[in-house]
């Protein structure tokens, strides 16, 4: 490696490189970032022994999402919780696998800033060796640090993030984050146990020739999906010819390659409920955060009537559509669903 190439770069250097522009760069953010780190090098460590370790399949429990939980899916979650609420900069914590706000213990150090994460994104592709990721969000608390921490001041629209991004766990294993500076990739070197700048400055093509979206539920979707769908398969589209489809089901996966080939990811409302029609992902910990990369990285994310960042919690667990990627496919099926 030449001296001097942005590979030699640390996550920690690069922050403390632009810390002067970001908002979240303090010392107690810096430990929480070192502990995330820490927290998903143990995490790929067993991903990547998952056939020989007895971390396979399922635990026979059913989560808050009524999901069958994964045993490397309650791993990954221990994991980050015992890690980061050790850092010292966190007050309260939430994740996809509980169904309350985890509160930082009595007798060790809190700080002003509140995690959301998603401890094993795509976790149920884990037996199939198909990549997995760790999708985590960071904001700041509301209220005076010397009150009591509420519950509901992680209740924040996606805007008011300091910070977020995703561990990626695959061929190799990556971190791609931002803190409102543009969208920065990291890969691990294993030689050296650090994560070393590989991606600076990623950006999202303004407009790509891949769709992504499980067409298994074209049966419950509304006509003016079911029309998206089918202009990118035509000429009716931002390209003016066929889409390529590719889908991982592993959001993770989906919007890494989103994020650097262009086109757009879709998870649309669906009607499998009729009385009660919904999206599938969960705001907080899994659409705000990408939301948040998409729109430093020039891209977009909506709900399909409107920005997800700007969308304000109403609960923990809450549920929404997702359209992200390239501005100009994104803007296209938000068209094609205010036309009804």
């Amino acid at each position: 490696m030449e001296a001097g190439s942005t590979k030699q770069i640390t996550v920690v250097e690069h922050l403390l490189l632009h810390q002067k522009k970001s908002p979240a760069a303090t010392g107690k953010f810096t430990q929480l970032l070192y502990d995330l780190i820490l927290a998903a090098k143990l995490i790929t460590r067993s991903v990547n022994k998952a056939g020989l370790l007895d971390v396979l399949g399922g635990t026979g429990e059913v989560n808050v999402q009524g999901e069958n939980v994964q045993k490397l899916d309650e791993y990954a979650n221990q994991v980050l919780i015992h890690r980061l609420e050790r850092s010292g900069a966190l007050c309260l914590m939430a994740s996809e696998e509980n169904p309350e706000p985890i509160s930082i213990p009595s007798h060790l150090p809190k700080g002003d800033y509140i995690l959301v994460f998603d401890p094993l994104d795509g976790s149920s592709n884990i037996d199939v060796n198909i990549n997995v990721g760790t999708i985590f969000s960071i904001m700041r608390r509301k209220s005076a640090s010397t009150s009591e921490v509420n519950p509901n001041e992680l209740l924040q629209p996606g805007y008011q993030q300091v910070a977020a991004g995703y561990f990626l766990y695959g061929p190799s294993t990556m971190m791609v984050y931002s803190t409102g500076q543009g969208v920065h990739g990291f890969t691990l070197d294993p030689s050296v146990g650090e994560f070393l700048l590989s991606h600076p400055n990623m950006t999202i093509p303004n407009s790509g020739a891949i769709y992504s979206v499980n067409e298994g539920n074209h049966a419950y979707w509304d006509a003016p999906t079911r029309r998206i769908v089918e202009s990118f398969k035509a000429h009716d589209n931002p390209q003016k010819k066929p889409y390529s489809t590719r889908y991982v089901g592993s959001l993770v996966a989906d919007f890494h390659r989103t994020l650097q080939y262009g086109g757009v990811f879709m998870y649309p409302l669906d009607h499998k409920n009729p009385e009660a029609p919904r999206g599938k992902l969960r705001l907080l910990c899994e659409a705000s955060p990408l939301a948040f990369l998409a729109e430093q990285a020039g891209g977009a994310a909506s709900s399909g009537t409107g920005r997800i960042l700007e969308i304000v919690p109403e609960k923990l667990h809450q549920r929404v559509p997702l359209y992200i990627g390239a501005k100009a496919d994104v803007a296209f099926a938000e068209a094609q669903l205010r036309q009804g």
